[in-house]
């Protein structure tokens, strides 16, 4: 049987889908709680990267103080999409990745759940599995790779791991052995740790075809 793991973020759906509004309490409190020690260009540039990666990673990296960090979390585990959302066009061929499919999403529970119900994609997967980083201690995704393989009596050979980011889901495949497939939406930059790639569905589809 072979398994595919799917990452949310730029992967099904752009970061970017839920409006930089649903953002923009939490980005205020985060500069209302600076102290002068993040400067505004590299506060600019923390913002940015909270599209593509998760908040503690993005607060260790440029140095939040601890009153912008807890600030950025008050605000953060309140936010949550409220109605419908719109991933990549071709959502509708997730039905036809063929074995078993799970989704493995880091973020805030709140926020990543609402963000599944929006898409409405929940029930093309075996299980879903967020790595709430709201909910100490987190796990990881290399941890929950391995639960899943335990399981559900999976081979390492078994499971391919299908995410944008090299420094994520891609890491966390390497790391416990399975095979990764970069998936290369648009403004993904293509990681040369990640032998295989693919720009859509259709095209992954065909790589499982030919792979598996």
């Amino acid at each position: 049987m072979t398994a595919v793991i799917f990452d949310l973020d730029n992967c099904l759906a752009p970061a970017t889908a839920v409006g930089e509004a649903l953002y923009g309490p939490a980005f205020a409190a985060i500069r209302n709680a600076n102290d002068g020690r993040v400067a505004a260009d590299v506060l600019a540039a923390a913002f940015r990267q909270m599209w593509t990666h998760a908040y503690d990673w993005v607060a260790d990296r440029y140095g939040f103080t601890p009153a912008m960090r807890a600030a950025g979390w008050r605000a953060l585990v309140q936010i949550e999409v409220t109605g419908p959302l719109a991933g990549y066009g071709d959502l509708n061929l997730l039905a036809s990745v063929p074995g078993e499919r799970f989704l493995v999403t880091t973020g805030l529970r709140r926020l990543q759940e609402s963000k599944i119900r929006g898409l409405g994609i929940a029930v093309q997967f075996r299980e879903i599995f967020i790595d709430a980083i709201d909910e100490p201690p987190r796990l990881g995704k290399a941890v929950l790779f391995q639960h899943i393989l335990v399981r559900y009596d999976l081979k390492p050979t078994d499971v391919v791991v299908v995410g944008d980011n090299p420094d994520s889901e891609l890491a966390a495949a390497r790391q416990v052995g399975l095979r990764a497939v970069q998936m290369l939406r648009p403004d993904v930059v293509r990681s040369e740790a990640t032998a295989e790639c693919v720009r859509d569905l259709r095209e992954l589809i065909r790589w499982l075809a030919a792979n598996t």
